[in-house]
């Protein structure tokens, strides 16, 4: 049973990849870090020893604080963010109990340097259909709540990515590491570049963009459904970003799906409830 104004594990995985995901920091010093350099999905770092100069960023917003082992160290974090107006609760075994229960961590070795906000930085090309949506929405749902997309012609994406410090992806570059891979689509790069193929329902979503992406609908029975709500986007929205925000509710709706729902089926008799039999 966790403590008073603690989160169990197994209800945070839950949580992950979802609209609704709480904030979630993690607080460990340097040397715990060192020790298990992996991160939450999703997950931002924060100095324990800086709380009062970053916990009035999360006024008002969920949070979940994430120490080594669960104790004093993210009791103590959580309580001052509940100071600063934060609906704060730690994660019950922290790191050490997370990592123990086989729960998936993001290999931080992967992520790109971050600005000095705190955001990675991604550029690809302009006019996306369906890696370049579905790549911002895993970046966004379970490396870097923060991270900016730049999306800008096709033969200007390798200057702007060394002028701005960008990470490049999906584009037609053998050499570059977020791209195609054989019958590997970028989005399937990442997912395993990352270290995200624990993370329940995204092999699935994986296979759904190859074949939507690839030229092979045929792959998986949703591939064509997705290629043709993503072409039809492309034409609803000439802005690339606001292009991209929708995108993104409609992987968060197929990651759910992929995740809860791929055993229900939908007819007019699936949701009435049986008739009772009147016995004589």
């Amino acid at each position: 049973m966790p403590a008073i104004n603690a989160i169990a594990a197994d209800k945070l995985v839950r949580l992950l990849g979802t609209p609704r995901s709480p904030a979630i920091i993690d607080i460990r010093n340097d040397a715990e870090f060192d020790a298990e350099p992996r991160l939450i999905p999703g997950a931002v770092r924060r100095a324990f020893t800086s709380i009062p100069d970053w916990a009035p960023d999360f006024a008002d917003a969920s949070v979940i604080v994430v120490c080594n082992d669960g104790g004093a160290a993210g009791h103590g974090a959580a309580a001052w963010l509940r100071q600063a107006g934060a609906d704060a609760d730690v994660l019950d075994g922290g790191v050490i109990g997370w990592a123990g229960s086989g729960y998936p961590l993001l290999d931080t070795a992967a992520v790109p340097p971050r600005d000095a906000a705190g955001r990675t930085l991604w550029v690809t090309r302009a006019r996306p259909k369906v890696d370049r949506v579905a790549c911002p929405w895993l970046i966004r749902r379970f490396v870097d709540p923060h991270a900016m997309f730049l999306f800008v012609p096709a033969p200007e994406v390798a200057a702007v990515a060394a002028r701005m410090g960008a990470t490049p992806f999906d584009i037609e570059d053998d050499g570059a590491r977020w791209t195609h891979d054989g019958e590997l689509c970028t989005f399937d790069v990442m997912v395993e570049g990352f270290g995200l193929g624990a993370v329940d329902g995204l092999a699935r979503l994986a296979a759904i963009v190859r074949g939507a992406d690839t030229g092979r609908p045929d792959l998986v029975p949703e591939a064509a459904g997705l290629l043709a709500i993503s072409l039809g986007l492309s034409r609803m929205y000439p802005d690339d970003l606001e292009q991209l925000d929708a995108g993104i509710a409609v992987y968060d709706a197929l990651y759910r799906w992929c995740r809860d729902a791929t055993g229900e089926t939908h007819d007019w008799t699936s949701h009435k409830p049986a008739k009772s039999r009147v016995r004589a």
